[in-house]
């Protein structure tokens, strides 16, 4: 009984987001990706002024200079700058990679609202999408996507989201399904409710955390799927940088000029990691099964 008090009072103190912020803080990894998180989105943002050289600037001289002073991960092969195309490359890959769930969000919650809380023809039909959709693997239809249309910044984006949004739009259809029967829900009908008061003002608060903790997990399977298109040369055209574009250009070099294809797969791998370890941390917070009792 005391137990159960003092949850509760722990409750009122903090309320529910609150508690979740709590949680994910107590999360030492999840504070470790956060950080990093937080660190490569200034990057991207502030890349002019942290780029000591623009992105396709060429120094002769350098051709396949070592990391020094002057260039800290040393030049490519015509002699450009990696470090500097690191940082420009980040704000190309994080870029997609949060438009691609935005755009993922805004297609999949309204379909999947509409499928899950009307059902019927209207199910079936965004249910059949869905499944057409990712009868494929991701990556693969990614691809066959790309080579339809051409490599580009925007070809990646739309790509990208034809096989993103299916993932939210299944997500938010159970949980209506689920809702849409729950009392509290029979209790707004039988008072009156308009079926878009149901929606918005009782079932979607209730979908918020879920909704939350899908898009978190997909910025970096996005990353990844995006560096994946590079990597093969059907992303990003160059001379636009991006991290797997750079490390698919250079790994044949590897053994002779290791820096070239190595540091731009560090820093993919540990923006990969941060955002995954700040997805697992939202997860654990938001989902009540984590939840910890405090004594």
């Amino acid at each position: 009984m005391n137990i159960a008090k003092r949850i509760a009072r722990n409750y009122k103190k903090r309320g529910i987001w609150q508690d979740a912020l709590h949680r994910l803080f107590k999360n030492k990894l999840a504070v470790v990706g956060l950080i990093v998180s937080i660190m490569f989105i200034l990057v991207t943002v502030f890349a002019p002024i942290i780029a000591p050289y623009p992105y396709d600037k060429q120094d002769y001289k350098s051709v396949n200079a070592s990391p020094s002073i002057n260039h800290l991960m040393g030049c490519d092969s015509i002699g450009r700058d990696i470090f500097s195309r690191v940082v420009y490359g980040g704000r190309v890959s994080i870029s997609i990679s949060l438009l691609v769930q935005l755009f993922s969000v805004l297609i999949g919650i309204p379909l999947g609202a509409l499928a899950g809380y009307y059902g019927g023809k209207i199910d079936f039909l965004v249910m059949r999408l869905v499944d057409a959709t990712m009868a494929f693997p991701s990556l693969l239809l990614a691809i066959l996507i790309m080579v339809k249309m051409g490599p580009g910044y925007y070809n990646v984006l739309l790509a990208l989201v034809i096989v993103s949004w299916p993932n939210v739009a299944r997500l938010v259809r159970s949980q209506f399904l689920m809702l849409r029967e729950s009392e509290f829900v029979m209790s707004a009908k039988v008072i009156g409710a308009t079926e878009k008061r149901i929606i918005f003002r009782h079932i979607f608060p209730n979908v918020v955390n879920q909704i939350i903790v899908a898009v978190t997990l997909g910025l970096p399977a996005t990353i990844f799927r995006e560096a994946g298109l590079s990597f093969i040369g059907i992303g990003i055209v160059p001379p636009t940088p991006s991290w797997g574009q750079m490390v698919g250009k250079d790994y044949t070099s590897i053994q002779a000029f290791w820096f070239q294809s190595i540091f731009p797969a560090i820093t993919l791998a540990i923006a990969i990691l941060g955002f995954t370890f700040l997805s697992d941390g939202i997860e654990d917070a938001l989902t009540p099964k984590s939840k910890k009792i405090s004594t």
